[in-house]
């Protein structure tokens, strides 16, 4: 013991620590951040599985260096390319998404188990299978793009067995260990960012695949039509994105609903909401060929009078909104309005630059609304009044 400190005694209201998942028999610590009070729980000691966040990668990367080692001896590959068939770049891809996967799930379920972690306890089971599909996505997408770059960098390059083996056990490790993280670490705001890099690099892939055929002089919706190449790809973004906003949307309600007790109003914006994302499914659902020419056109005017019925209810269903989220919405609707009737009254901008334009200021503006409804589910709508009583003398360390 280094000395004596004059303390002050703290009132905290019960209903403030239930809120924040704290029993009475906890042990809280207080910390000085940013010239603010923080009040938190002293955390356990880490479960023994998270101590070997390191340890499990490695040892899933060194087996499956060693498994890809013997299917090179056995298969006479020698020496093995970096890209191509059979080569370490195809070995990669296949053991960083199985393995990383198998991790993926394993760890998931740990953390849904874990009282710490409120994200995963109140993601319900129908929506895990759809986080556990994008996640694996965006590996493929990376391992596929980085041994992309490595064969514009380093053409017809080639190696031995045992140098083969070692970059496969490198970059295996690195794709078990991105999805051990992020089973850890999934959050809101982490599904936000891969809705985003969903639909981000799927339309991009199906842009730059369909470069040549200058889909570009006709409109977006080509690029999921018969006549494009790899129309399922730009579809299949379209309907994997849709199920990703169900699930966010799905999760913030579930969370709201704890804080803010459930009305007309939140029951509305949460339908509007989840039609919006089935709308968007259902327009990489019906592509703009022939036979379903009309109802992409429905589905897409229905997406369409969505939007404007949530950028105009905003104000009354989205529970506290702010001025300045109020007016950056009636903003995003007077901008749309504006290049609807460019386009419609002087074909400027042209259909292509139209569509683009609009799809990205609402989807913009869509993840502004979910970010918001994030800062709902952490904010506590009621003022709390805490009470200081006379200080008392407690010996603490001099730390």
């Amino acid at each position: 013991m280094a000395g004596q400190e004059q303390q002050v005694r703290v009132s905290i209201p019960v209903s403030a620590l239930k809120r924040a998942g704290i029993d009475r028999d906890d042990q809280l610590q207080l910390k000085v951040r940013n010239d603010a009070l923080v009040l938190e729980k002293i955390k356990p000691r880490q479960p023994q599985w998270q101590q070997y966040l390191i340890i499990w990668p490695l040892l899933v990367a060194i087996l499956s260096g060693l498994a890809s080692y013997g299917y090179w001896w056995f298969q006479k590959v020698r020496p093995v390319p970096l890209t191509g068939a059979q080569s370490i770049g195809s070995l990669t891809i296949v053991a960083g998404v199985v393995t990383g996967a198998v991790l993926f799930v394993g760890f998931f379920l740990k953390t849904r188990n874990d009282p710490e972690n409120r994200f995963s306890r109140h993601i319900y089971w129908r929506n895990f299978p759809v986080i556990t599909i994008a996640f694996i996505m965006i590996l493929a997408f990376a391992l596929v793009g980085a041994f992309w770059v490595l064969e514009l960098l380093f053409p017809d390059v080639i190696f031995d067995r045992f140098t083969s083996m070692l970059l496969l056990v490198l970059f295996t490790y690195f794709a078990d260990a991105f999805m051990i993280s992020a089973a850890l670490t999934i959050n809101a705001r982490s599904l936000s960012t891969i809705l985003t890099v969903v639909i981000v690099s799927g339309c991009v892939i199906s842009m730059a695949a369909n470069g040549q055929r200058r889909w570009w002089q006709h409109n977006l919706s080509f690029l999921g039509t018969h006549a494009a190449e790899n129309a399922w790809q730009f579809n299949l973004t379209l309907i994997f994105s849709a199920l990703l906003m169900v699930v966010l949307i799905d999760y913030l309600f579930v969370s709201l609903s704890r804080i803010y007790p459930r009305t007309w109003r939140t029951s509305t914006l949460r339908i509007l909401l989840t039609l919006t994302a089935v709308d968007f499914g259902a327009v990489g659902l019906f592509p703009n060929n022939l036979t379903f020419h009309w109802l992409h056109d429905l589905v897409a005017g229905g997406l369409v009078t969505l939007l404007v019925l949530l950028i105009v209810g905003v104000r009354w269903l989205l529970p506290a909104v702010t001025k300045d989220f109020l007016w950056l919405s009636y903003g995003v609707g007077v901008v749309l309005l504006l290049l609807n009737f460019g386009f419609r009254w002087f074909g400027y901008p042209s259909l292509t630059a139209f569509e683009i334009q609009a799809f990205a200021i609402s989807f913009g503006w869509l993840l502004m609304l979910f970010s918001r409804l994030q800062a709902l589910v952490n904010e506590d709508p009621e003022l709390l009044t805490i009470k200081l009583e006379q200080p008392v003398l407690l010996i603490m360390d001099d730390c």
